[in-house]
């Protein structure tokens, strides 16, 4: 008589208390386990805009997936009429992939959005000459500090590669 036992699922990484859990299965679709229903990309915006913490899981495998959701929303974002990056700004960045530099790129716009986001939420609270003039020097010091770091990889014999260097 054939075994009709199934073999167990993957196991699942942990997540983080008062995570909320999305699988994605491979129909495509997004299963909030919160809620016991199907959802949609445009949720998931919702829950991003609403601040909510989710991860979202292969429902076979246990693989997390959150940043690949999160950058198809940002496609269908920028597709959408008014994008927030500019062509050449995409290629800058595409160029940082593979390159030694890469993770370095990607701390600095990590670090450079949260203090914008800072910056916003002040100029929330009524305090625009406030922001004004930390914004200058917000601007000013993410300038140097992307110079400083070029100069020191063209004196190290590194040159990004379709970068131009630091005029002096």
């Amino acid at each position: 008589m054939p075994s009709s036992r199934r073999a167990a699922p993957a196991a699942e990484p942990a997540a983080a208390p008062g995570t909320r859990i999305l699988k994605k299965y491979p129909n495509r679709r997004l299963y909030d386990t919160q809620t016991s229903s199907y959802i949609t990309l445009a949720d998931v915006k919702r829950m991003v805009l609403g601040g909510e913490d989710f991860e979202v899981r292969d429902a076979k495998t246990g693989d997390d997936l959150t940043r690949s959701i999160l950058l198809q929303i940002i496609l269908e974002e920028e597709s959408g009429g008014v994008p927030m990056f500019s062509t050449p700004m995409l290629a800058q960045i595409i160029r940082f992939y593979g390159h030694s530099m890469q993770g370095m790129m990607g701390a600095m716009l990590e670090k450079n959005l949260q203090t914008f986001v800072e910056l916003q939420s002040q100029f929330v609270g009524g305090q625009a000459p406030v922001l004004q003039n930390m914004m200058g020097t917000y601007l000013d010091q993410s300038r140097a500090m992307f110079e400083k770091l070029q100069e020191q990889m063209t004196t190290a014999g590194v040159i990004f590669p379709g970068f131009p260097p630091p005029k002096r």
